[in-house]
């Protein structure tokens, strides 16, 4: 009898550490890829929260059913931006060409699993610019002067994605899931500068377009590590202002370790010669310590983008190819986790005359429940 209710208790604790393994191992899933963008003017609209695994690459892992993730995740993108004179040499020389010291971009994220293979996520950012300055040509006495428009900042666009794992060897701990989505016009798109003109297309909150996106995330852990790598294309249709912001697609890898805390083991159902998914009877290794868990992470996050059509007639400066090394750590505690990871581009590769992102920091905090 003693004997029945040990391995009553190893399984009911076999299976719950099986449930929480699925949460901790949840990653950017929940926050999905998104928004407008004309490259180095906007967001990358990536970000995690989950409690392990990558921050910007997309994880394949799914929620459990029935689960919830919900958290804020936080971008800032640093610009090398052009001082006053150049922008006034290039007005002369007509190129439309724009000074951006930062971005920001807050966003509330929500992920569910609708069943252990389906999780549907939705992403909500506040996109502000700051220090908007652009050259303007005269062939008045005053000559080329520069514009000092401020900041523009609003509501962006709401992107709803879905992710289904298509692939899971519990075995060999691997996984792919597919990923589509939508991205919804619902960010401002009529804010102005402080002359009360109306700022161009590229600098709205809101790109007023129905954006779809298509993608895969690969998963693969092994011991105390993982590797995650994802792609994910973003193809923009016309929105406000007569304006294609230009199609995007983001490339991805990221490795894992889990420095302290514990470490999932190999989680598969059923014994030998039985499939992954058909039995109710876990095996895994005995669960480690519930204290905090602290993971290092480090990404190549690269990102390249079309350039912008406005009317048919398509902007030379606009466009381009960047790649962030973001090394990233990840504290976790239970339900809790927060994380935080800075990108230097090692690729800037942009098209004709634009301001160069510089650096990008990513931070956030989400909840499982």
């Amino acid at each position: 009898m003693a004997c029945g209710k040990r391995r009553s208790l190893f399984r009911t604790s076999s299976e719950r550490l099986c449930h929480m393994f699925r949460h901790v191992a949840f990653g950017a899933c929940a926050v999905a890829l998104l928004a407008s963008s004309a490259f180095a003017h906007h967001p990358s609209g990536t970000g995690s929260t989950g409690n392990s695994g990558p921050i910007a690459t997309l994880s394949a892992t799914t929620l459990d059913k029935g689960q919830s993730v919900a958290g804020v995740v936080f971008e800032m993108v640093k610009l090398d931006t052009f001082s006053n004179a150049q922008l006034i040499d290039f007005a002369g020389k007509h190129i439309h060409a724009h000074g951006l010291d930062a971005i920001l971009a807050p966003s509330l994220v929500y992920a569910y699993g609708v069943t252990k293979d389906l999780t549907i996520s939705l992403r909500l950012p506040y996109i502000e610019r700051r220090d908007i300055r652009e050259g303007s040509h005269s062939h008045g006495p005053a000559g080329n002067t520069v514009d000092f428009r401020g900041d523009a900042a609003g509501i962006g666009d709401l992107t709803l994605m879905a992710q289904y794992r298509f692939f899971n060897d519990a075995r060999s701990r691997t996984e792919a899931a597919l990923i589509v989505g939508l991205k919804a016009p619902t960010g401002r798109t009529g804010v102005r500068d402080s002359n009360r003109e109306l700022f161009s297309a590229e600098f709205q909150p809101g790109s007023g377009s129905w954006d779809g996106l298509a993608g895969l995330a690969f998963t693969k852990r092994f011991g105390a590590w993982s590797l995650d790598a994802s792609v994910l294309y973003q193809l923009a249709t016309e929105g406000t202002q007569n304006t294609d912001l230009g199609d995007r697609f983001s490339y991805n890898v990221a490795l894992s370790y889990r420095v302290t805390g514990a470490v999932p083991g190999p989680m598969y159902h059923g014994g030998p010669g039985q499939k992954a998914g058909h039995s109710h009877s876990h095996r895994e290794a005995p669960a480690a310590s519930r204290g905090p868990a602290l993971d290092l992470v480090l990404e190549l996050n690269g990102e390249w983008h079309a350039r912008e059509e406005t009317a048919g007639v398509r902007e030379p400066n606009s466009g381009g190819n960047v790649v962030y090394l973001s090394p990233g750590l990840r504290l976790s505690m239970e339900a809790w986790s927060g994380f935080v990871s800075v990108g230097v581009p090692v690729i800037n590769e942009v098209n004709g005359v634009q301001a160069e992102p510089a650096w990008r920091l990513m931070t956030g905090v989400s909840v499982n429940f």
